[in-house]
């Protein structure tokens, strides 16, 4: 007969509630720090939808109000080496991690205010007004606060976005030695998503010291967290990846911070990640200063209901019981908060010339300028010394052989690793196999165990945690892809997050990250498998984009994206692993530089751009066809900002023509906006419209047939030329 046995998760999962013997055993400089947080982030937020309520706020304004005690209670604990990072709706978890940090022994709020605090509060407002004294320069606005030095990594627009790079920088603190933990805060909301749940799985089983902060109040938007999980009591997702988990009132400050005081402990004596949920609530609608209930999705009931329940009111009541605070004490701090956001707005406002009385502007001097509208978006690559050293094969003055193109691939990687302790590599399946599925990582394992990261197969979730590691600093991640095609599934932390990181926070964030692809066209694996992601990368800001096609330019190039501090793409392909070239011998230290392009075959007639393998298709074309004489270049780097314009330009105004050549789809492909580009500067040397080579429309198909039909080759770029030369379009040279 068959039987049943309960099963039983051995991770704890508890309910913390605080008592009034509690509140009596709290230290009272404790309490009077977080009610002085308190005070001052509710006073600011206040403010902030006074500003947003006239019109002095561009683009959101996501209160806090009533959430408060949760950011406080939980961070008021944590040192400025901890980090945290925050959720659309952050301005308190940031200024509760700042006030931390000019503040390490908190606001007393029976005295003034220091400078460093009226200082923070002002760049705070700035940011949040778009300003160019922000934290960001203005960039970041409302839901874009970072500040590095106060452990402040970034709030997040993306519901859950943040969570990865969470731990990132725990794997950081932990790997270099420290006992510091990371904090990453988020709603209800994004406990359903799956780059968050991802995150989960992968600190727990890395046992990274990162505490999963839920801010459940209650609502995403207007949807109830009831209306879209079984079970609202978030904190239960901790069992089923075995991390110990806590579920406080997050109207009690002093009940957050107890749970957060256990969580610590756990993960600072190196037992791994924790998840705290919170309950609270928001008592404004998601932007703005109305409440939910003028939008019809609750009622004026249960705002009143949570409004009773409010962290000050709480705090107010234990403070005068203790005699901790009196009553004049209390409504002096909330008044000098109060005046501080006057005086604040004061400089950063002024009245509107001709307006109504009582109508302001931001005074124009506060406004960043408009040239300062790209800056940042790239580094400006200071970090290439004298002491870099470059080489090409033609004057390379090192052994050189023939070389298996996937030799050198590893080989570089492990001379990197050998001589750069920061150098972490990840990916999945990457510690087996002889070095992946192709042979890339061969060796690094047994050299490097500790920094061979075999992960999970959860593409958003470690490219994050990679991105967490760039923005850190102290690591330099590269990240496997087993395929180009992956890069959707991990799309939000390469585009929104990692790429856009630098230029968003204010333009000097470093992201020196290097994430290697490959294109598996031609090998029979099909629509999902076969992507070339130049064309992606190339219209997404932020990236540089390297595309090696002989051992030499892989050896250089790699070291090159290893050395840059902003976040590179190395594309690889799958016909290039197994090929041969010149390639050096035991000389794996030098560079080819950033933005430079190489003539592989000179001529008069035509510029042919490619790269990768069909550089080599390019090659064998122009033997194929009589009458032309084309002149090949092989890219290399193909990112707006890298792209060699000197040698290609040159070119094209002697060639006068040009054909870009790409194997992969033409939906996604790389030549549309270089063809756009090159029309652009070089019209009037132009004889004809640039024409391309790429591949079908369709993604390619399992079938050898339609696979062959759907990919260009040797025996394209040939027909393309030999239209060239029939239909009379490339005028006769002499």
């Amino acid at each position: 007969m068959t039987t049943h046995q309960d099963l039983a998760a051995p991770t704890p999962w508890l309910e913390l509630t605080t008592t009034e013997a509690d509140w009596d055993a709290a230290d009272p400089g404790l309490l009077r720090a977080m009610f002085g947080q308190l005070v001052l982030i509710r006073s600011f937020e206040q403010y902030v939808l006074e500003l947003a309520g006239a019109g002095l706020v561009h683009g959101p304004a996501h209160s806090s109000v009533g959430q408060e005690a949760g950011a406080v209670g939980s961070i008021i604990s944590l040192t400025s080496a901890d980090t945290i990072t925050g959720s659309h709706r952050g301005h308190h978890q940031f200024l509760a991690k700042a006030l931390g940090h000019v503040l390490p022994g908190g606001w007393d709020p029976r005295e003034d205010l220091a400078p460093a605090v009226t200082e923070l509060l002002t760049r705070t407002l700035a940011e949040i007004c778009g300003l160019a004294r922000g934290f960001c320069r203005g960039r970041g606005g409302s839901m874009h606060l970072q500040w590095r030095e106060a452990g402040a990594m970034g709030t997040n627009a993306i519901v859950g976005g943040g969570v990865p790079q969470a731990a990132g920088f725990a794997w950081a603190h932990r790997h270099a030695g420290t006992d510091a933990v990371s904090v990453a805060y988020f709603g209800d909301g994004a406990a359903n998503i799956g780059s968050v749940l991802e995150s989960f799985n992968l600190a727990a089983a890395w046992s990274l010291p990162v505490c999963f902060f839920i801010e459940n109040n209650q609502y995403a938007v207007s949807t109830h967290v009831r209306e879209v999980t079984a079970e609202p009591r978030l904190s239960v997702r901790g069992l089923g990846f075995a991390i110990p988990s806590w579920r406080v009132d997050g109207m009690d400050p002093l009940a957050t911070h107890l749970a957060m005081g256990e969580a610590l402990a756990h993960m600072r004596a190196g037992h791994g990640p924790t998840i705290i949920e919170a309950d609270l609530y928001r008592y404004y609608h998601q932007n703005g200063p109305f409440p939910g209930s003028a939008f019809g999705y609750r009622s004026k009931e249960e705002e009143r209901q949570w409004r009773q329940r409010d962290p000050i009111d709480l705090m107010t009541g234990h403070l005068a019981r203790r005699g901790v605070l009196t009553g004049e004490e209390v409504k002096k701090a909330a008044d000098l908060a109060d005046a501080t956001m006057r005086m604040i707005g004061d400089q950063l406002l002024e009245a509107l010339p001709g307006g109504k009385p009582g109508q302001r502007r931001i005074r124009p001097r506060e406004w960043p300028q408009p040239d300062f509208r790209d800056v940042g978006i790239r580094g400006d690559l200071s970090e290439f010394g004298p002491d870099v050293r470059y080489e090409e094969a033609a004057t390379f003055s090192g052994a050189l052989a023939e070389r298996k193109f996937i030799d050198v691939v590893a080989e570089v990687m492990a001379r990197r690793m050998a001589t750069d302790d920061s150098i972490v590599v990840m990916g999945e399946d990457v510690h087996r196999l002889k070095g992946g599925t192709n042979g890339a990582t061969k060796g690094l394992a047994e050299a490097f165990p500790d920094r061979v990261l075999a992960t999970p197969i959860s593409e958003n979730a470690f490219a994050g945690l990679a991105g967490g590691l760039a923005l850190d600093r102290r690591f330099r991640p590269v990240v496997e892809f087993m395929y180009a095609d992956f890069l959707w599934v991990a799309a939000d932390q390469l585009f929104n997050q990692i790429g856009k990181a630098r230029h968003m926070f204010g333009g000097d964030n470093t992201v020196p990250l290097v994430l290697r692809s490959k294109v598996g066209t031609g090998t029979g694996y099909g629509s999902q498998h076969s992507m070339d992601p130049a064309g992606i990368f190339a219209t997404s800001p932020g990236w540089r984009i390297v595309a090696p096609s002989t051992p030499f330019d892989y050896v250089g190039l790699m070291n090159t994206a290893l050395h840059c501090d902003d976040p590179v793409v190395v594309i690889e392909h799958v016909d290039l692993y197994a090929s041969a070239g010149t390639g050096p011998v035991d000389d794996l230290d030098y560079h080819i530089p950033v933005g430079s392009a190489a003539v592989r075959r000179p001529g008069r007639d035509v510029t042919v751009l490619s790269y990768l393998s069909m550089v080599a298709h390019c090659l064998d074309a122009a033997e194929l066809v009589d009458g032309i004489d084309p002149e090949i270049i092989d890219l290399r780097w193909l990112d707006r900002a890298s792209l060699d314009w000197d040698t290609v330009g040159a070119s094209v105004m002697k060639t006068n023509n040009v054909l870009i050549v790409e194997q992969g789809a033409i939906g996604t492909a790389y030549g549309a906006w270089l063809a756009d580009e090159i029309q652009r500067r070089y019209f009037d040397w132009l004889d004809q419209p640039v024409r391309r080579v790429t591949g079908g429309e369709a993604s390619p198909s399992i079938s050898k047939v339609l696979e062959r039909a759907a990919i260009a080759r040797t025996e394209e770029v040939a027909a393309a030329l030999r239209d060239m030369t029939t239909d009379g379009t490339l005028a006769p040279r002499r």
